[in-house]
Protein backbone atom coordinates (compact mmCIF):
# COMPACT_ATOMS: atom_id res chain seq x y z
CA UNK A 1 0.00 0.00 0.00
CA UNK A 2 0.75 3.72 -0.46
CA UNK A 3 2.32 5.77 2.12
CA UNK A 4 0.50 9.19 3.86
CA UNK A 5 3.45 10.69 1.33
CA UNK A 6 2.25 9.06 -1.79
CA UNK A 7 -1.77 9.27 -0.70
CA UNK A 8 -1.00 13.06 0.02
CA UNK A 9 1.24 13.57 -3.00
CA UNK A 10 -1.68 11.57 -5.44
CA UNK A 11 -4.65 13.79 -3.88
CA UNK A 12 -2.19 16.84 -4.80
CA UNK A 13 -2.09 15.67 -8.14
CA UNK A 14 -5.62 15.64 -8.74
CA UNK A 15 -6.07 18.82 -7.53
CA UNK A 16 -3.58 20.27 -9.33
CA UNK A 17 -5.88 18.21 -12.80
CA UNK A 18 -8.76 19.43 -11.59
CA UNK A 19 -7.42 23.16 -11.97
CA UNK A 20 -6.08 22.83 -15.23
CA UNK A 21 -9.27 21.19 -16.52
CA UNK A 22 -11.06 23.97 -15.06
CA UNK A 23 -9.16 26.27 -16.78
CA UNK A 24 -8.45 24.68 -20.52
CA UNK A 25 -11.01 22.16 -20.99
CA UNK A 26 -14.48 23.40 -22.49
CA UNK A 27 -16.58 20.69 -21.40
CA UNK A 28 -15.11 20.91 -17.73
CA UNK A 29 -15.39 24.56 -17.87
CA UNK A 30 -19.18 24.97 -18.54
CA UNK A 31 -19.74 22.99 -15.57
CA UNK A 32 -21.86 23.75 -12.41
CA UNK A 33 -22.58 22.01 -9.54
CA UNK A 34 -26.38 21.83 -10.82
CA UNK A 35 -25.18 19.98 -14.20
CA UNK A 36 -22.96 17.43 -12.10
CA UNK A 37 -25.71 16.68 -9.70
CA UNK A 38 -27.15 13.75 -11.75
CA UNK A 39 -23.71 12.39 -13.03
CA UNK A 40 -22.57 12.46 -9.27
CA UNK A 41 -25.88 9.77 -8.43
CA UNK A 42 -25.37 7.89 -11.96
CA UNK A 43 -21.26 7.20 -10.31
CA UNK A 44 -22.55 6.72 -6.97
CA UNK A 45 -24.84 3.74 -8.28
CA UNK A 46 -22.02 2.73 -10.41
CA UNK A 47 -20.01 2.37 -6.85
CA UNK A 48 -22.78 0.40 -5.90
CA UNK A 49 -23.23 -1.75 -8.13
CA UNK A 50 -19.21 -2.62 -8.43
CA UNK A 51 -19.88 -3.49 -4.42
CA UNK A 52 -22.46 -5.49 -5.21
CA UNK A 53 -20.17 -7.64 -7.78
CA UNK A 54 -17.42 -7.62 -4.90
CA UNK A 55 -15.43 -6.56 -8.32
CA UNK A 56 -12.64 -4.62 -6.46
CA UNK A 57 -10.81 -3.35 -9.12
CA UNK A 58 -14.12 -1.89 -10.44
CA UNK A 59 -15.16 -0.35 -6.74
CA UNK A 60 -11.07 1.40 -7.19
CA UNK A 61 -11.64 2.67 -10.29
CA UNK A 62 -15.93 3.96 -9.36
CA UNK A 63 -14.25 5.29 -6.10
CA UNK A 64 -12.23 7.71 -8.52
CA UNK A 65 -15.02 8.46 -10.54
CA UNK A 66 -16.73 10.03 -6.77
CA UNK A 67 -13.67 11.34 -6.18
CA UNK A 68 -12.83 13.67 -9.02
CA UNK A 69 -17.12 14.40 -8.64
CA UNK A 70 -16.22 15.91 -4.99
CA UNK A 71 -13.01 17.74 -6.47
CA UNK A 72 -15.34 19.12 -9.32
CA UNK A 73 -17.32 20.15 -6.60
CA UNK A 74 -15.25 21.60 -4.44
CA UNK A 75 -13.19 23.75 -6.97
CA UNK A 76 -16.23 25.00 -7.88
CA UNK A 77 -17.43 26.21 -4.57
CA UNK A 78 -13.53 28.05 -4.69
CA UNK A 79 -14.28 30.01 -7.64
CA UNK A 80 -17.21 32.01 -5.98
CA UNK A 81 -15.15 32.43 -2.45
CA UNK A 82 -17.85 29.77 -0.96
CA UNK A 83 -15.54 26.93 -0.07
CA UNK A 84 -12.78 24.81 -1.16
CA UNK A 85 -11.36 21.55 -0.51
CA UNK A 86 -9.82 22.40 2.83
CA UNK A 87 -13.21 23.72 4.15
CA UNK A 88 -14.76 20.15 3.08
CA UNK A 89 -12.46 18.75 4.49
CA UNK A 90 -12.29 20.38 7.85
CA UNK A 91 -15.90 20.50 7.85
CA UNK A 92 -15.96 16.49 8.05
CA UNK A 93 -13.03 16.40 10.65
CA UNK A 94 -14.83 18.70 13.03
CA UNK A 95 -18.15 16.65 13.10
CA UNK A 96 -16.98 12.99 13.29
CA UNK A 97 -14.81 14.88 16.39
CA UNK A 98 -18.24 16.22 17.94
CA UNK A 99 -20.07 12.92 17.45
CA UNK A 100 -17.43 10.72 18.31
CA UNK A 101 -16.73 11.96 22.37
CA UNK A 102 -16.50 8.09 23.02
CA UNK A 103 -13.30 8.77 21.04
CA UNK A 104 -12.45 12.31 21.43
CA UNK A 105 -14.06 12.87 24.77
CA UNK A 106 -14.60 11.15 28.11
CA UNK A 107 -18.03 9.75 26.68
CA UNK A 108 -18.07 5.43 27.55
CA UNK A 109 -20.16 3.00 25.40
CA UNK A 110 -20.20 -0.42 25.56
CA UNK A 111 -20.95 -1.25 21.68
CA UNK A 112 -22.32 0.03 18.48
CA UNK A 113 -25.97 0.53 19.43
CA UNK A 114 -24.60 2.93 22.47
CA UNK A 115 -22.63 4.89 19.44
CA UNK A 116 -25.53 5.14 17.12
CA UNK A 117 -28.26 6.86 20.03
CA UNK A 118 -25.66 8.77 20.79
CA UNK A 119 -24.61 10.15 17.29
CA UNK A 120 -28.58 10.78 17.06
CA UNK A 121 -28.91 12.54 20.45
CA UNK A 122 -25.62 15.18 19.45
CA UNK A 123 -27.40 16.11 15.97
CA UNK A 124 -30.43 16.90 17.63
CA UNK A 125 -27.57 19.18 19.98
CA UNK A 126 -26.20 20.78 17.22
CA UNK A 127 -30.02 21.98 16.16
CA UNK A 128 -31.38 19.34 14.04
CA UNK A 129 -35.13 20.04 15.02
CA UNK A 130 -35.98 15.77 14.06
CA UNK A 131 -34.05 12.65 13.45
CA UNK A 132 -35.07 13.02 10.21
CA UNK A 133 -34.11 15.93 9.04
CA UNK A 134 -30.88 13.93 8.05
CA UNK A 135 -32.62 11.74 5.52
CA UNK A 136 -32.67 13.28 1.95
CA UNK A 137 -35.83 13.47 0.47
CA UNK A 138 -34.97 12.68 -3.49
CA UNK A 139 -33.78 9.20 -2.32
CA UNK A 140 -35.32 5.94 -3.80
CA UNK A 141 -38.11 4.67 -1.45
CA UNK A 142 -37.37 1.40 -0.34
CA UNK A 143 -33.59 3.19 0.79
CA UNK A 144 -35.32 6.04 2.26
CA UNK A 145 -37.79 3.61 4.53
CA UNK A 146 -34.51 1.81 5.45
CA UNK A 147 -33.09 5.05 6.45
CA UNK A 148 -36.24 6.35 8.25
CA UNK A 149 -36.30 2.94 10.50
CA UNK A 150 -32.79 2.86 11.27
CA UNK A 151 -33.03 6.78 12.27
CA UNK A 152 -36.03 6.61 14.57
CA UNK A 153 -34.09 3.42 16.33
CA UNK A 154 -31.12 4.85 17.24
CA UNK A 155 -33.71 7.09 19.62
CA UNK A 156 -35.35 4.09 21.22
CA UNK A 157 -38.14 3.99 18.91
CA UNK A 158 -38.16 0.60 17.72
CA UNK A 159 -39.94 -3.30 18.21
CA UNK A 160 -37.43 -5.05 21.09
CA UNK A 161 -37.81 -8.46 19.29
CA UNK A 162 -37.81 -9.72 15.09
CA UNK A 163 -40.68 -12.25 16.22
CA UNK A 164 -42.91 -8.47 16.96
CA UNK A 165 -41.96 -7.51 13.48
CA UNK A 166 -42.73 -10.48 11.53
CA UNK A 167 -45.96 -10.66 13.00
CA UNK A 168 -46.66 -6.83 12.08
CA UNK A 169 -45.64 -8.41 8.74
CA UNK A 170 -48.53 -10.89 8.46
CA UNK A 171 -51.33 -8.40 10.39
CA UNK A 172 -50.53 -5.85 7.23
CA UNK A 173 -50.77 -8.14 4.64
CA UNK A 174 -54.11 -9.67 6.11
CA UNK A 175 -55.22 -6.20 5.79
CA UNK A 176 -53.79 -5.96 2.60
CA UNK A 177 -55.92 -8.88 1.78
CA UNK A 178 -59.01 -7.52 2.76
CA UNK A 179 -58.74 -4.29 0.64
CA UNK A 180 -57.56 -6.91 -2.60
CA UNK A 181 -61.07 -8.55 -2.20
CA UNK A 182 -63.06 -5.04 -1.73
CA UNK A 183 -61.36 -3.81 -4.99
CA UNK A 184 -60.66 -0.55 -3.21
CA UNK A 185 -57.11 0.57 -5.31
CA UNK A 186 -56.77 3.69 -3.21
CA UNK A 187 -56.59 1.59 -0.26
CA UNK A 188 -54.75 -0.92 -1.23
CA UNK A 189 -52.05 1.06 -2.63
CA UNK A 190 -51.66 2.06 1.12
CA UNK A 191 -51.60 -1.26 2.43
CA UNK A 192 -48.90 -2.28 -0.21
CA UNK A 193 -47.02 0.18 1.38
CA UNK A 194 -47.69 -0.63 4.77
CA UNK A 195 -46.60 -4.08 3.62
CA UNK A 196 -43.27 -3.33 2.26
CA UNK A 197 -42.63 -0.88 4.80
CA UNK A 198 -42.85 -3.27 7.29
CA UNK A 199 -41.09 -5.95 5.16
CA UNK A 200 -37.87 -3.57 5.43
CA UNK A 201 -37.96 -3.31 8.89
CA UNK A 202 -37.88 -6.73 9.22
CA UNK A 203 -35.27 -7.30 7.18
CA UNK A 204 -33.49 -4.80 9.49
CA UNK A 205 -34.20 -6.98 12.19
CA UNK A 206 -32.44 -10.02 10.31
CA UNK A 207 -29.59 -8.22 9.59
CA UNK A 208 -30.23 -7.72 6.20
CA UNK A 209 -29.96 -4.53 3.57
CA UNK A 210 -33.27 -4.60 1.73
CA UNK A 211 -31.62 -2.60 -1.18
CA UNK A 212 -28.93 -4.81 -1.36
CA UNK A 213 -31.06 -7.97 -1.17
CA UNK A 214 -33.52 -6.69 -4.10
CA UNK A 215 -31.08 -5.75 -6.22
CA UNK A 216 -29.33 -8.84 -5.89
CA UNK A 217 -32.73 -10.80 -6.59
CA UNK A 218 -32.86 -8.29 -9.70
CA UNK A 219 -29.03 -9.39 -10.43
CA UNK A 220 -30.33 -13.63 -10.33
CA UNK A 221 -33.36 -12.63 -12.14
CA UNK A 222 -31.65 -10.75 -15.24
CA UNK A 223 -29.39 -13.75 -15.35
CA UNK A 224 -31.50 -16.41 -15.37
CA UNK A 225 -34.13 -14.53 -17.94
CA UNK A 226 -30.96 -13.82 -20.23
CA UNK A 227 -30.59 -17.94 -20.12
CA UNK A 228 -33.59 -18.44 -21.29
CA UNK A 229 -33.47 -15.98 -23.88
CA UNK A 230 -30.45 -17.52 -25.01
CA UNK A 231 -31.81 -21.30 -25.09
CA UNK A 232 -34.34 -20.35 -26.69
CA UNK A 233 -32.72 -18.49 -29.65
CA UNK A 234 -30.59 -21.80 -29.28
CA UNK A 235 -33.89 -24.07 -30.21
CA UNK A 236 -35.10 -21.99 -32.84
CA UNK A 237 -37.96 -20.79 -30.87
CA UNK A 238 -39.56 -17.29 -30.25
CA UNK A 239 -40.24 -17.06 -26.64
CA UNK A 240 -43.93 -15.28 -27.19
CA UNK A 241 -44.75 -18.82 -28.56
CA UNK A 242 -43.43 -21.00 -26.10
CA UNK A 243 -45.89 -22.48 -22.94
CA UNK A 244 -45.04 -21.67 -19.77
CA UNK A 245 -44.17 -24.90 -18.98
CA UNK A 246 -41.17 -24.69 -21.96
CA UNK A 247 -39.72 -22.04 -20.42
CA UNK A 248 -39.86 -23.44 -17.32
CA UNK A 249 -37.40 -26.01 -18.47
CA UNK A 250 -34.71 -23.57 -19.20
CA UNK A 251 -35.93 -21.13 -16.10
CA UNK A 252 -34.92 -24.31 -14.07
CA UNK A 253 -31.88 -25.36 -15.93
CA UNK A 254 -30.54 -21.72 -15.43
CA UNK A 255 -30.68 -22.41 -11.84
CA UNK A 256 -28.32 -25.12 -11.66
CA UNK A 257 -26.08 -23.17 -12.96
CA UNK A 258 -24.98 -20.80 -10.38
Amino acid sequence: MNSRKEQLEALDRLLTIMDELREQCPWDKKQTMQSLRHLTIEETYELGDAILDNNLNEVKMELGDVLLHIIFYAKIGSETNDFDIADVANAICDKLVNRHPHIYGDVKVIDAEDVKRNWEQIKLKEGKKSVLEGVPRSLPALVKANRIQDKVSGVGFDWEEPQQVFEKVQEELGELQVEVEAGNKEKIEAEFGDVLFSMINYARFLGVNPENALERTNKKFIKRFQYLETKAKEVGKVMSDMSLEEMDVFWNEAKTKE
